[in-house]
């Protein structure tokens, strides 16, 4: 009963807090799930992130669903789900009817304008710590290199996000973990 609760908490403090969608919402989760609870590292984080995107439907509600099932089972999938989506429904019923009375507030305005650089800043930091991880898992070059070829792919020839990330998750399966690698030729070493 303790882990569901901490699973609709987790949810639920990343939902209520997460202004402005998914991807405002995704560094919250990753604190979370990563930092508070530690119910996975960053590398399994990631990869649910990168799953999450080539799925169609909302980011949080995907990774909600995966890892509270992850977690705590169907159960905890309930929770998380309930969890993220909750504090959606609760603003949009308690704020929708006063927005629309402020919405031409200058102050209101100004409100919301000062969430995107928020939201960015959050994400770079998030980037940041994956690309720290990119030198232990891929390399750099081999990092760079997809980085700048899916820029290239999503910026000039308009593939879609989901393509690209389905993409370089057919690439991290076909290129060998460089860990496993070395522990294998150290297990050979030994013996």
């Amino acid at each position: 009963m303790k882990l569901q609760m901490n699973i609709f908490i987790a949810f639920f403090r990343s939902g209520i807090l997460g202004f402005g969608g998914g991807p405002s919402a995704i560094p919250l989760v990753h604190k979370e799930v990563v930092g508070t609870f530690k119910w996975m590292d960053d590398e399994q984080f990631s990869n649910i992130l990168a799953l999450g995107n080539t799925l169609p439907g909302p980011i949080n509600t995907k990774m909600a669903g995966y890892i509270g099932y992850r977690v705590g089972g169907r159960l905890g999938m309930i929770t998380a789900l309930t969890a993220s989506v909750l504090p959606t429904i609760i603003l949009m019923l308690l704020l929708l009817t006063s927005f629309n009375q402020f919405k031409d507030n200058p102050r209101v305005i100004g409100m919301t304008r000062a969430v995107v650089p928020i939201v960015a800043v959050m994400m770079g930091v998030l980037t940041w710590q994956f690309l720290k991880k990119t030198k232990a898992g891929l390399g750099w070059k081999v990092g760079i290199l997809l980085l700048a070829a899916s820029l290239i792919a999503m910026n000039l020839i308009h593939i879609h996000p989901g393509i690209v990330v389905g993409s370089l998750l057919v690439i991290a399966l076909a290129i060998p973990d460089k860990k496993k690698k070395v522990n294998a030729d150290e297990k050979r070493e030994s013996l």
